[in-house]
């Protein structure tokens, strides 16, 4: 795990030492362990290292070929490294380390970009060849590691971060008001190649690219929703129960310490329970965000489930006062805004677990893949509809009230068969602080309503939030995890577990007004029962309503709204942005959600735009 950057200049100028040593010290949390570069004609690559593998100084980057032909920077890691070395050693090549980046080299010398199909792992990686001059860049399966680039005229240049790319530009950067659209409308970022900075893109997931001779080529070297046709689905929970300790077992390899994310939810719960029960860990150790009871966020009385059998436990909690003591470094962390608070609870989580463990593994994906959000009931619901199966949506929406005492999943339900642009202007509807003129300009063009919100059957939303949903968690967790100089791991989204479970039926999925029923089966007896059967979902939630009344909060947010760049954006509308914080602060409303965006969304203009 580390940092990668490179330029690669187009205008017949020699590649600059001082640019890609100044973009590695903007990276430096991401590797504080070792540092290189490689400089050629008009290729320099920069490399910082988070040692994982092999600790010596063998595993330096940027790493050249036995023969000198192909020079590598890596970012990520390959877990079945071992039995693809094994494989590479009988063919005849010879190995120097105990790399996976080695692996990785030798595996593309071997096979090409097919090696692609042979990993199982998370990265993103950049390859030279010396020889025929061309770059051959690849990003992983859904979206773990990060790739960013800025292309001009002049140059090709790429990072795992954006602020790094940001020290290339010769004016200020210019703000992506799309993007800005969408995180204010739908709450999500990331769905497509743009970022908020309109000069810098990413590579998207599944997706490699060539640059030869200032010919670029991009190609999805990865299809989910071809690869689940071609799959088996679990015919039980006994299979997924096996496959899934497989997937935390291949993320145990390391050669430093290992620990857990536990949040009490079902998905880190999952994890712990098969570290203890198949792997034997009982020196594990876990890292929770805790609260005051009755507070939103409170999971102490789950998380304390694993205390008889933990010696290591280890809690932090979140305040308004830290997070606003926090309050620059989070945005500087982060570099772009993030819909929600609750990237802050796992911020401070990973800031708890550094100095105890370098690798972490936690839950991320496990909703997009078994229908975790509540509002995964509206798609089930449409899928039976649509398949005339009227019995069973009768019974499950029975089943629902049972168990939920909630009308929500009928709304979204109802919401999921609008067509696209009603779609929008609901949600606009809820969003009336918005400058009209920006409203008009951008809301068409998004591509939210039709891309996430309409899957016709409950397998396809699930792919579609692979597709357009999963990659900005994975961007939190890696900016949190990346800070502290840690490497997150995310056994959910080992690609075998991923393809059979997107593969089977819906009705194994959701079952009697529950989610993730084939996770729940398959823990039956390993997991505590009060975890397993808990049908409430928190995640790392914060109590974001009550900080926001704090007198610093107040401040703060008072101080924004009356600025005189807040109201020259010509984003929202100053005036009805006051009178809903007034609304929030006297508890008429809860508008937490609201007041963060606007206050993250400021305090990024200043800090990156500005």
């Amino acid at each position: 795990m580390c940092g990668i950057c490179g330029i690669i200049r187009f205008d017949n100028k020699p590649a600059q030492e001082p640019l890609i040593r100044g973009m590695m010290v903007k990276m430096k949390h991401r590797g504080p362990d070792d540092e290189g570069i490689f400089i050629e004609e008009n290729i320099s690559f920069g490399f910082v290292r988070l040692s994982i593998i092999d600790l010596s100084p063998a595993g330096h980057q940027p790493m050249i070929s036995s023969d000198n032909r192909f020079v590598i920077v890596f970012n990520g890691e390959i877990f079945n490294y071992i039995e693809l070395r094994d494989e590479l050693i009988t063919i005849g090549y010879k190995f120097k380390t105990e790399t996976d980046t080695e692996v990785l080299l030798n595996a593309y010398i071997e096979w090409g970009k097919e090696c692609l199909n042979k990993f199982n792992g998370m990265w993103a990686f950049v390859i030279y060849d010396r020889h025929e001059k061309k770059v051959f860049c690849s990003r992983d399966r859904f979206g773990i590691k990060p790739f960013y680039y800025l292309q001009t005229s002049d140059y090709f240049a790429f990072t795992s971060e954006i602020p790094p790319l940001l020290t290339l530009l010769m004016k200020k950067p210019t703000p992506d008001y799309q993007s800005i659209f969408d995180f204010l409308v739908f709450n999500r970022t990331d769905q497509t190649e743009h970022t908020f900075f309109k000069e810098i893109k990413k590579l998207q997931h599944g997706c490699n690219f060539t640059i030869n001779k200032q010919r670029f080529t991009f190609e999805n070297w990865y299809n989910l929703k071809e690869r689940v046709k071609k799959v088996d689905g679990f015919r039980n929970s006994s299979e997924f129960r096996d496959l899934f300790s497989s997937a935390v077992g291949l993320r145990l390899r390391s050669d430093v310490p290992v620990g857990v994310c536990l949040s009490g939810g079902l998905d880190s719960s999952s994890i712990v329970s098969v570290l203890l029960k198949d792997y034997k860990k009982l020196d594990l150790n876990t890292f929770s965000a805790i609260y005051q009871k009755g507070q939103i966020g409170y999971e102490s009385n789950y998380i304390s489930e694993f205390k008889p059998v933990l010696n290591n436990m280890f809690f932090t909690s979140p305040s308004a006062e830290t997070f606003r003591a926090d309050l620059s470094g989070f945005i500087r962390a982060h570099a772009e805004p993030i819909p929600s608070t609750s990237p802050y609870a796992q911020y401070k989580v990973m800031e708890l677990a550094k100095g105890k463990v370098v690798v972490t593994l936690d839950g991320q994906g496990a909703d997009e893949e078994l229908a975790g959000y509540h509002y995964f009931f509206g798609f089930f619901f449409k899928d039976l509809l649509r398949s005339w199966r009227l019995s069973k949506l009768f019974k499950e929406m029975i089943y629902y009230i049972k168990n939920h005492r909630s009308i929500y999943g009928f709304k979204t339900f109802l919401y999921f068969l609008l067509p696209k642009s009603l779609k929008t202007d609901l949600r606009l509807n809820e969003k009336r602080y918005l400058d009209m003129s920006f409203v008009q300009k951008y809301k068409k063009s998004n591509s939210v309503a039709g891309s996430l919100y309409s899957s016709e059957s409950l397998n396809d939303a699930l792919i579609d939030h692979f597709e357009y949903k999963l990659e900005h968690l994975l961007k939190w967790e890696d900016r949190n995890s990346m800070w502290f100089s840690i490497e997150a791991r995310v056994p959910f989204l080992d690609y075998r577990l991923v393809e059979k479970t997107l593969a089977t039926s819906g009705d194994l999925i959701i079952k009697d007004g529950t989610t993730k029923h084939l996770l729940r089966a398959s823990m039956n007896g390993i997991l505590p029962e009060k975890i397993r059967k808990r049908k409430d979902k928190m995640g790392f939630d914060t109590p974001e309503d009550e900080w926001f009344r704090e007198p610093k909060w107040q401040a703060l947010v008072t101080e924004v709204l009356n600025s005189r760049s807040f109201t020259e954006r010509g984003i929202i509308d100053p005036q009805k942005a006051r009178k809903m914080h007034h609304k929030h602060v006297t508890g008429t409303i809860n508008a937490s959600k609201e007041i963060w965006k606007w206050i993250h969304l400021e305090l990024w203009f200043r800090e990156f735009i500005d």
